[in-house]
């Protein structure tokens, strides 16, 4: 098993994401919940809006959703 906090530069909202290898496949996820980085940009793209999202996955807040925003980000400025 990898477990791991995405952190990078300065931005705080990063240690929301984490990698774990036995979770979601390692793909990156929300505070470990098995709720991927990749579903809430998904539902952001297709329109929807954060408080939709909230109220979809109550077990999310705010700042997960500004953290999975910040961690694509990062990605595509490290491309």
């Amino acid at each position: 098993m990898i477990r791991a906090c995405y952190t990078t530069g300065m931005n705080s909202q990063l240690h929301r994401i984490t990698i774990d290898s036995d979770i979601c496949s390692g793909k990156p996820v929300v505070r470990g919940l098995r709720i991927a980085v990749e579903t809430i940009l998904g539902y952001l793209r297709a329109g929807e809006t954060p408080e939709e999202i909230l109220r979809q996955h109550p077990m999310l807040e705010a700042e997960d959703i500004r953290a999975c925003l910040a961690f694509a980000g990062d990605r595509r400025a490290a491309r």
